[in-house]
């Protein structure tokens, strides 16, 4: 019998090096039998405050720039490389090249760079899709598949949904006595950071047996306003090995309102230890998060301040300190969803066993289709 050889894919990132747990999970637990390849050595969370800034300037920078002119870009990339290989994945990013390309998609706007969505890039995007040499669209979420097909209904038969996936971990929660309150993320105020203090300090102080984590980027002022509450360690961005080695297993609610995400990977990390999860409603967010079973999705308010606490935004903290005191006071709801949460990880939506699976069948298929 002939052993099957391994499968070459490149991955072409449409920057010169990626930043995204996706593409860092694909890399660090491939299908078996995939070999990934690319010219980038880097991959995955940025915690160099500096680099993380500059990157940030330049991506907005550029994406304000084509908006203000009007300028309509789609994000169409060439693979140039001495790296051999069987066919390309394109990491949110079309193909330019005449070859076997697969490509994923957090939400169909990563199809433009940015700018004016014109008729003329439009057609240009559905004509690339249309292309033999594609085979495969890959959504992350059932949100993004219905928003690629409600946009180009021609290629729905291309399309297959296949989530961020990470392994199980190995950890232990053996003698804790209190409750950890946690938040995560890079951007303090777009993902809610300034509400989540504020709900943090309350539920601190209504509870001796609370207290709370939060990492990120922190403003001094807004820092020094709750540093006098002992019970928040306010801490700095840190490397993500340290996050799951050390921070994640110490918690036991994910407060993380996550406003302007259309994924968020904080997500799914809660869920693989075991962390309900209290947020706000958002694009996929229901697709992630299943309300009332792995945590709370609460409606999020119209015209909702990122920077202020008004009448709105005291309401909506409210509802998020009801729901996560829901949680902190009855034990046995939050083991439920916490095994709930560890199901969805080791063979649910986000098991890495059936996306690697998913994955291979599509490489597979691809390169058999054209006789490779």
């Amino acid at each position: 019998m002939t052993k099957s050889k391994n499968i070459r894919v490149y991955l072409q990132y449409p920057w010169k090096t990626s930043d995204s747990q996706y593409y860092k999970s694909l890399v660090d637990y491939p299908p078996d039998k995939v070999n990934y390849v690319s010219d980038s050595k880097s991959v995955g969370m940025i915690t160099n405050k500096a680099s993380f800034r500059i990157r940030t300037f330049l991506k907005i920078g550029l994406r304000n720039f084509l908006r203000f002119a009007k300028i309509s870009l789609v994000n169409l990339k060439e693979t140039n490389t001495k790296e051999p290989h069987d066919l390309i994945h394109c990491a949110h990013c079309l193909s330019n090249n005449d070859s076997l390309w697969v490509a994923d998609f957090e939400g169909v706007w990563q199809m433009w760079v940015m700018g004016e969505q014109g008729e003329r890039s439009y057609k240009k995007i559905k004509e690339t899709l249309l292309n033999k040499n594609c085979k495969k669209i890959i959504a992350w979420t059932e949100t993004s598949k219905r928003e690629i097909i409600s946009r180009f209904p021609e290629v729905k038969n291309k399309i297959e949904i296949i989530s961020y996936a990470i392994p199980s971990p190995i950890f232990k929660k053996e003698g804790k006595k209190n409750i950890t309150l946690l938040f995560i993320s890079r951007y303090f105020y777009n993902k809610g950071g300034f509400h989540v203090l504020e709900v943090f300090d309350t539920l601190t102080k209504k509870y001796p047996n609370v207290d709370a984590i939060f990492i990120s980027d922190t403003p001094k002022n807004i820092e020094e306003k709750y540093s006098k509450n002992k019970k928040i360690k306010i801490l700095p961005l840190m490397p993500y090995k340290k996050i799951v080695e050390e921070i994640y297993p110490q918690a036991d609610i994910f407060v993380y309102p996550g406003y302007s995400d259309s994924f968020g990977f904080t997500f799914v990390e809660a869920l693989a230890f075991g962390l309900p999860v209290v947020t706000v409603d958002g694009f996929a967010r229901k697709d992630i998060i299943q309300n009332g079973k792995t945590g709370y999705v609460l409606e999020k308010p119209e015209n909702l301040e990122l920077e202020r606490i008004r009448e709105t935004e005291k309401k909506l903290i409210k509802d998020i300190i009801d729901k996560t005191s829901l949680l902190i006071e009855n034990s046995k709801l939050r083991e439920k969803m916490s095994l709930a949460c560890l199901k969805e990880v080791k063979s649910g939506k986000f098991s890495l066993k059936e996306r690697n699976k998913k994955l291979k069948r599509i490489y597979e298929e691809a390169i058999k289709e054209n006789g490779k």
